[in-house]
């Protein structure tokens, strides 16, 4: 999959699946801006990034706020002249909990950092596009947008609107030039919001639930999201705007 010298900003990059991505990404050849809130683990990555003769930086930045957002994106070009792709990466949930007792706090926090950073991406990641031709969106969705599960109920409905809006987007933009797709990744015990999903830490009786209802009979990994986010970022992926990719070992089935 050809992405070569394609400049990608990749969010919530500092860890988790977001590291994946990044780092995948960086050794088939793309330059990657590596963003984070967390500083030391975004400079970790970058690092790294650099150390495997792969190209990278790190910038700090908020994805709830518009000017961190527009700084990211003029970041992109004013190291590399330009931003060819944009992982929105970037996630946050509430604790797995009856619908009643998560706090309006947490349902802002869960809708600012899954939807809110994807309106803020596209309003100055677009005009950034539209001058260089075009460019893609990878937005990281989740299953639970498709198949929700009991107890994250504001969760999944901030995935299903990121669902909802790449597909408008995707419709929208296409004579730009500019494709938009999602990843919906099925539960990793992997990652830091692990724990949150599960409602507790992620035990063995935990973890055997929610295996019992993937069918492959594993947990995805974050090589096997970045594996998809490679194709989408791709030049062989220049045709697919508007789909959702399950990563999910037939989860949704």
């Amino acid at each position: 999959m050809n992405v070569q010298n394609k400049v990608i900003i990749v969010t919530g990059s500092g860890g988790g699946i977001g590291e994946g991505i990044a780092k995948h990404l960086a050794a088939q050849g793309a330059k990657v801006l590596v963003n984070d809130i967390q500083t030391q683990a975004g400079q970790r990555v970058a690092t790294q990034i650099n150390a495997a003769a792969g190209t990278a930086a790190f910038f700090a930045a908020d994805v709830t706020r518009t000017a961190d957002v527009k700084a990211l994106v003029d970041e992109a070009v004013k190291l590399w002249g330009k931003l060819d792709v944009m992982v929105n990466n970037a996630g946050w949930t509430h604790r797995n909990r009856p619908a009643l007792e998560v706090s309006e706090e947490e349902f802002d926090r869960c809708y600012a950092v899954n939807m809110k950073s994807i309106y803020l991406a596209t309003v100055h990641a677009v005009p950034v596009f539209r001058a260089h031709g075009g460019g893609s969106f990878i937005n990281i969705a989740s299953t639970a947008g498709v198949r929700p599960r009991p107890g994250l109920t504001w969760y999944n409905g901030s995935k299903g609107a990121v669902i909802t809006t790449s597909k408008s987007l995707a419709a929208e933009l296409g004579p730009d030039n500019i494709r938009v797709n999602c990843i919906n990744p099925v539960f990793n015990p992997d990652t830091g919001l692990s724990a949150e999903f599960a409602g507790g830490p992620v035990d063995d009786a935990r973890r055997a639930k929610f295996l019992s209802s993937i069918p492959l009979g594993r947990f995805s990994t974050a090589l096997d999201v970045a594996n998809a986010a490679l194709y989408l970022a791709s030049d062989e992926g220049s045709f697919i705007s508007g789909v959702c990719i399950e990563v999910d070992g037939a989860r949704c089935v």
